[in-house]
């Protein structure tokens, strides 16, 4: 079942307890994977254009932790956190993930890059525990924000990553 998509980001529900986002970028994958991972080149994309990133760590390892904050317009302050479950560089990442305005609700992030004639396709596969949790975050708006955020990492990773700049 597709979602409705208002960008180049196709986002569809595989599954009652799935969210699937596909989007294809024009630049190698390990600049895609690097862009994913390094704390200052993610707070450069990940907010979209609805806030200001206040806090992107990064403990990239199996087991470590990730933390992303933002401050979104209105002031009021946005978080989420989450442990490296697996990690194959530049080709996949699983994490799981929690909104901390949510904390109950842990769901389980894969990402895939995968890489054709320079250009990489990126899949994140959004595994949540319930069919309910699944239509909460879809109804949430999460696909605005998310298109948003997906085209700021092109911009980053054609621009000024593609151009050698840190």
């Amino acid at each position: 079942m597709a979602v409705a998509s208002s960008g180049p980001a196709k986002v569809t529900l595989p599954t009652d307890e799935q969210i699937l986002i596909t989007r294809e970028f024009g630049a190698p994958r390990r600049l895609v994977y690097r862009a994913w991972t390094t704390p200052e080149l993610v707070r450069r994309w990940w907010s979209g254009r609805r806030g200001a990133m206040t806090v992107a760590d990064i403990d990239l390892r199996v087991g470590g932790s990730w933390r992303y904050v933002m401050v979104a317009e209105g002031g009021h302050e946005v978080a989420f956190h989450g442990e490296y479950r697996e990690l194959v560089p530049d080709e996949r990442i699983v994490t799981t993930e929690v909104f901390e305005g949510m904390p109950g609700e842990v769901v389980l992030d894969v990402v895939t890059f995968r890489e054709a004639d320079g250009r990489t396709t990126l899949e994140l596969l959004v595994e949540c525990g319930s069919r309910a949790a699944r239509d909460m975050i879809v109804q949430t708006g999460m696909e605005a924000g998310m298109q948003e955020q997906m085209d700021r990492l092109e911009e980053l990773v054609t621009g000024p990553l593609a151009a050698g700049a840190p």
